[in-house]
């Protein structure tokens, strides 16, 4: 008779929030996903990131601005 409970996590793991949906995520090696808790919500992050949806916001300097140093201007 085994004692092995699929709902505790494994010696040594925390269960963390996912980045993605907000869910509970298994910090484990055995989860091949982490820190996501799925494939799909590691697939949609890395969608994110690959489409450039991820930026810092950045303040572009105006059309009429001088570009460069403008110690050297």
């Amino acid at each position: 008779m085994s004692t092995d409970n699929s709902d505790t996590p494994p010696q040594g793991a925390r269960v963390v929030r996912c980045p993605a949906c907000g869910g509970p995520s298994l910090y484990h090696p055995s989860n091949a996903y982490r820190p996501f808790c799925g494939e799909r919500c590691k697939n949609l992050d890395f969608g994110a990131w690959a489409s450039e949806t991820f930026r810092m916001p950045t303040e572009a300097p105006p059309d009429d601005a001088p570009y460069g140093d403008p110690r050297l201007q």
